[in-house]
């Protein structure tokens, strides 16, 4: 009896593991700013990055019963804003969300393109918005607290993130119940955060265009777009970054700061761009600062 007691909750655990980690479409009746998508243009996935997304999802990542304390987080991986690195900066991250308590989201948003889009500079913002959206409204099913529902990017997903998390009232979605899309939190890892001066620019162009007019850089702009209502946010990021340079963090930092809003930043003597989850040149680790963070702020 034991045996077969045993056996059943071996494959309850095993079908749970598998539905948890299926992905969701983020529009289940259709896509938003969208053009028919061409022949051509066919998502390549190999399980590490993920490029010509045409089809947003979130995938979630649940932890046991036993721990989960009812805090969620949705994950935008970095690439860019030409790809997702779904491993490194997305399902390594919701599994070590998971081993804390909290459910985490690996979203898959669409990545700007023309050809594929009305209009290409609101189509990852609509995705973060919809899967916000969508979190919160099923938080019960999920098991979540509505009001603990946060967010966190790596690179241009920290751009993405960072511009979630200060457009929260500039929707540019449908929202016919009227769901708040403010995430509680935001993570951002060595994010792209200005389109000025030390703007990354490939992530820049690949968002904006060519030639993006002022009013555009100053919009997505995100340290320009910081207000007392911005959520509380943990950054951290590598001094000797030579691909996103540091100061887009401090700049965010700073202007957090100047609104009041609660912050806390780290800056590794070194570490490089895209370390994901580990920094191999130091031994400290942000996760264990984020962490920390997370329980003062009453969130775990």
């Amino acid at each position: 009896m034991k045996t077969i007691v045993c056996t059943l909750m071996l494959m309850s655990a095993v079908i749970l593991t598998r539905a948890q980690e299926k992905a969701i479409p983020l529009y289940p009746d259709g896509v938003p700013n969208s053009k028919p998508t061409p022949a051509s243009y066919i998502e390549k996935n190999d399980k590490e990055w993920i490029t010509l997304v045409s089809v947003p999802t979130i995938t979630p990542y649940l932890p046991a019963k036993a721990t989960a304390n009812g805090t969620a987080i949705l994950i935008f991986p970095g690439g860019s804003y030409a790809g997702l690195s779904t491993e490194n900066e997305g399902s390594s991250i919701a599994k070590a969300f998971n081993s804390i308590g909290v459910t985490a989201f690996v979203v898959k948003y669409r990545l700007p393109s023309d050809k594929i889009m009305v209009d290409k500079t609101i189509g990852p913002l609509q995705d973060a918005q919809q899967a916000v959206l969508m979190v919160r409204k099923h938080a019960a099913e999920w098991g979540i607290k509505a009001d603990k529902i946060g967010i966190i990017g790596f690179s241009a997903g920290g751009h993405l993130a960072s511009t979630e998390g200060t457009h929260f009232d500039k929707l540019v979605i449908d929202d016919k119940d009227n769901i708040s899309v403010r995430p509680d939190f935001m993570v951002l890892l060595y994010p792209v955060i200005s389109m000025g001066p030390m703007a990354h620019a490939f992530s820049r162009e690949n968002l904006l265009g060519k030639t993006p007019s002022a009013e555009k850089l100053e919009l997505y702009s995100n340290e320009k777009q910081v207000t007392a209502n911005t959520p509380p946010t943990f950054i951290a990021q590598a001094e000797d970054d030579d691909v996103v340079p540091v100061q887009n963090a401090l700049l965010f930092y700073d202007a957090l700061l100047k609104a009041k809003v609660k912050a806390e930043m780290h800056i590794f003597q070194a570490g490089g761009h895209g370390f994901g989850l580990d920094n191999p040149k130091s031994k400290d680790k942000w996760f264990d600062w984020c962490k920390n963070w997370l329980d003062e702020n009453g969130l775990l």
